[in-house]
């Protein structure tokens, strides 16, 4: 064996990967204001990012509805086995950056003029291994990492989404049940008041317009009741595919949506910075990252690739001298590939990924600027959702008080049925746009903890 063979080797060795030709990877500037709002304070108090899911949904059977959710939902399944099969092609790309090492024995013979030979050989030997001079297969080895990246930040996203819509979710159910429950209050009430109605007109104390007045709240009561128990049938549908599963009973909330579950408050004096830790934006820069490597992938195909072959073993022409001395035998057989004309193929590559880049580019800071809208709007509705609520629970208490005096002076004779059927009509209207602004509350908590990225862990 010659004994230049391997310092020939030991130098394509340091040459492999010494020169990258991807341009260097800069971050693109967020297009996006640094607060929220105009005026914000000073950032304070705990990044959503950071806070676990399961201390944000404080209500158990939610958390462990989650869990199943998280454990049975096919969308999540899916983007797991993305995740598994883009690890998988991340290192079928990095075996190649190494040498593959064959082993082979092989006999033959043949018969001639009546002679017969034979031929024996046992080798070891590595054939069109690619000395990475300029960067091309480190390049493509970064690119499927950074593709892996993105598929598993695209996994933390699918999950986050999950937990808030199956959050999401179970809140509207809990306030279906209240709305269904007090529909059910109503027409009780109403059946009651009506009954008296009839007996009030039986003895000449109201008019037949009251009594038609009176079977028109009962029936509309009664569309109430049916309209929302179809609606809390729908909803369960709903999260029972969100779920994957059937759901046990006792993980169902109940029929009032104030004791359901109050989340933790998210808060909103924070950075736009932030948005950077979103895993949908940290996948859309693992995508920019993968097209600024590709652009040096393309620019190695137009510099010479260099291919080694060689092999070591014993030859014989008997099996039984095969590995005695004087039987070793070795090639060794470096090619090198220098392309000149390609009918503009590896420009027309290179401007490919060039555009590519600035496409993901685009795409990132798109995805920053929709980030960002996404948590402006929900601090818009969260603005004003105190005062909101704040509002209509004085209302409806007023109108409650209302109703109460109206059907006490009606029951007691003193006013007629229609000024109380007014009070009954605005009570029950304050009560359902109650019941809708607590949910929409609650759901603006989940919104605001999703879109600041929160509900990984």
């Amino acid at each position: 064996m010659s004994r230049f063979r391997w310092p020939l080797l030991a130098v394509f060795a340091l040459l492999a990967g010494c020169i990258n030709l991807a341009p260097e990877y800069e971050r693109p500037q967020a297009p996006v204001a640094e607060q929220w709002l105009p005026g914000a304070s000073t950032p304070k108090g705990q990044v959503a990012a950071d806070i676990q899911w399961q201390q944000f949904f404080t209500d158990p059977r939610l958390a462990q509805l989650q869990t199943l959710a998280l454990a049975n939902n096919r969308d999540l399944r899916v983007a797991s086995l993305n995740i598994g099969k883009a690890q998988a092609q991340y290192r079928i790309q990095r075996a190649a950056s190494f040498p593959g090492i064959d082993a082979s024995v092989s006999g033959s013979s043949s018969r001639a003029n009546s002679s017969t030979s034979h031929s024996y050989s046992a080798e070891l030997g590595l054939s069109s291994y690619e000395v990475d001079v300029f960067g091309r297969v480190k390049n493509l080895q970064d690119e499927a990492l950074q593709s892996y990246l993105a598929l598993t930040e695209t996994r933390r996203s699918t999950q986050i989404s999950m937990v808030a819509e199956v959050g999401t979710a179970w809140l509207t159910l809990a306030a279906d049940n209240e709305r269904l429950k007090l529909a059910q209050e109503t027409l009780t009430s109403q059946q009651s008041t009506y009954e008296l109605t009839q007996r009030s007109h039986g003895l000449g104390g109201s008019s037949g317009l009251a009594v038609s007045e009176a079977q028109t709240t009962v029936e509309s009561a009664r569309v109430d009741v049916a309209e929302y128990a179809s609606q809390v049938l729908q909803d369960q549908n709903a999260l029972r595919l969100l779920v994957g599963s059937d759901i046990p009973a006792n993980l169902l909330p109940g029929d009032s949506l104030e004791s359901a579950a109050m989340l933790v408050q998210v808060p909103a004096e924070l950075p736009s910075t932030l948005l950077q830790r979103r895993p949908d934006v940290l996948a859309a820069e693992h995508t920019l990252m993968s097209a600024n490597i590709d652009i040096g992938a393309a620019r190695a195909a137009f510099f010479p690739s260099i291919t080694l072959t060689a092999g070591a073993g014993s030859a014989s022409t008997s099996l039984s001298s095969l590995f005695k001395a004087g039987s070793g035998a070795w090639s060794f057989a470096p090619s090198i590939s220098l392309p000149i004309f390609d009918a503009g193929s590896n420009r027309a590559t290179l401007d490919s990924a060039k555009v590519e880049r600035q496409i993901q580019e685009q795409t990132y800071q798109l995805t920053l600027q929709t980030a960002f809208k996404e948590v402006a709007d929900a601090l818009a509705v969260r603005s004003t959702l105190d005062q909101r609520l704040s509002a209509q629970q004085a209302l409806t208490e007023a109108s409650r008080k209302s109703y109460e005096l109206s059907d006490a002076l009606y029951r007691g004779g003193s006013q007629s049925f229609l000024e109380a059927l007014v009070s009954q009509r605005s009570l029950y209207s304050a009560e359902q746009d109650l019941i809708t602004l607590r949910l929409a509350e609650q759901s603006n908590r989940v919104t605001l903890y999703k879109v600041l990225g929160g509900g990984w862990n």
